[in-house]
């Protein structure tokens, strides 16, 4: 069929093109090799045994309930997408409606994700009780369930959106909708990153411009010292959730502002701060939001295609007892292959992550030449924010987004090597 041809074409070509810009714009070699070689990565160089210990502690009890959920939560959306269930639940949910297609896939989708988020919940407020145990949440359960409310209706909101002009294309353009999707999906990606900050971020902060005085002062002149145009300085209260410290970078042109946390304003001597902004400006420096954008578009386009393609497969269709892609009640198999192609791409993306942070880690240094402060800020971090200094290498592989604390703080060390600075 010319639909299949054209979507296995568009498939091969946004697969390459994917591919291709994750090869060239991810930094592989963040530091030349100093001399006599990298330093190794000790985490009892920097960390006390208690230190260490007490993170160990706390990860064995917060990583069990959280892979138990991530399992049960594929294993729900398996069921659901690859048996009959999804369909009659989602018939059910809106019948009561008139049953249309529209009402399918909104209520459908919408009870689907409820299900999903139902059973994992005894494991987040399980997580929710070790992160207070251990000092990180600040939460009670009130603010923490009116969290979990806004994240799960935010999702909803949008997925509901976006499910609801999938499913219209398909019924209006039953031979061509990959390539609709393809371009709508890519350009809803775009519009989502740069929306973000005006509509997102407010959901679950209130930010204030830091008051005028030294340090907003010099976080404007390290900005614009690095030529990366900022607005404003913005503080985050992000103590009425968490002890953790974060910083960071958000917006693009008009929108562009950093964002520090009231946790780390009032922990973090000014020079540790300036560091962690400065490797927040190194994102912003090297495009990375845009960068990750683009690899998320070309994604998303592939994934049509190939969305395309797997739903006219007789066998997946009569497993899920629907008729294709075009069948509301396939909403379930759709969620269901969805959730599997993202644990799958997972490893991946986190890899990618590591390298950019560490770019970031690197740009820091050559900002502010201190590396001595780099690595007390990266102590202070790990610490406080209970970090894994020594994961174990498949759960490194799989799911860490950044560079351990040790393994940043021996970059540091490599990089006063090589511009022969003195580091503790």
């Amino acid at each position: 069929m010319a639909g299949n041809r054209g979507a296995a074409v568009g498939l091969v070509v946004l697969g390459v093109a994917v591919l291709a810009v994750l090869a060239l714009g991810t930094p592989w070699r963040t530091l030349d090799t100093p001399p006599g070689g990298p330093r190794p990565v000790q985490p009892a160089l920097d960390f006390t045994q208690a230190q260490i210990a007490r993170e160990n502690a706390f990860h064995n009890l917060l990583r069990p309930g959280a892979y138990t959920a991530l399992a049960l939560s594929l294993v729900v959306a398996g069921a659901l997408g690859l048996t009959p269930l999804g369909g009659r639940l989602i018939g059910a949910a809106a019948r009561p409606f008139g049953g249309g297609w529209v009402w399918q896939v909104l209520l459908g989708g919408l009870l689907l994700g409820m299900v999903g988020r139902l059973v994992t919940m005894p494991f987040a407020a399980y997580g929710q009780t070790v992160l207070r145990r251990y000092g990180l949440s600040t939460q009670g359960w009130g603010g923490w369930l009116l969290d979990s409310v806004k994240g799960f209706g935010l999702s909803a909101g949008i997925t509901s959106v976006v499910l609801v002009g999938l499913y219209g294309v398909v019924r209006a353009a039953p031979r061509t909708w990959w390539w609709w999707a393809a371009t709508g999906g890519a350009a809803l990606v775009l519009l989502l990153s740069f929306v973000y900050p005006v509509l997102v971020e407010p959901v679950f902060n209130r930010f204030t411009p830091m008051p005028a005085g030294a340090l907003r002062t010099s976080l404007l002149e390290l900005a614009r010292a690095d030529g990366v145009p900022v607005t404003d300085v913005l503080v985050a209260d992000a103590s009425r959730r968490t002890t953790a410290l974060n910083a960071y970078v958000s917006g693009f042109g008009a929108t562009r502002r950093i964002v520090v946390y009231d946790t780390l304003l009032s922990s973090a001597p000014p020079e540790e701060v300036r560091l962690v902004v400065a490797h927040e400006l190194g994102h912003a420096k090297r495009n990375d939001v845009l960068f990750g954008t683009v690899v998320g578009a070309l994604a998303v386009a592939a994934a049509s295609c190939g969305a395309y393609l797997l739903f006219g497969w007789g066998w997946l269709l009569r497993r899920a007892g629907v008729g294709g892609l075009g069948d509301p009640r396939s909403v379930a198999l759709l969620l269901f292959v969805l959730s599997l192609a993202s644990l799958l791409i997972g490893p991946v993306t986190a890899m990618v992550s590591r390298r950019i942070e560490a770019r970031a880690d690197v740009h820091a240094l050559d900002l502010t030449g201190d590396p001595a402060g780099f690595i007390a800020m990266q102590r202070r971090l790990s610490v406080t924010n209970l970090s894994d200094l020594d994961p174990n290498p498949i759960i490194y592989g799989l799911f860490a987004d950044h560079p351990t604390g040790p393994e940043r703080i021996a970059l540091a060390r490599d990089w006063a090597r090589l511009h022969e600075v003195t580091a503790p």
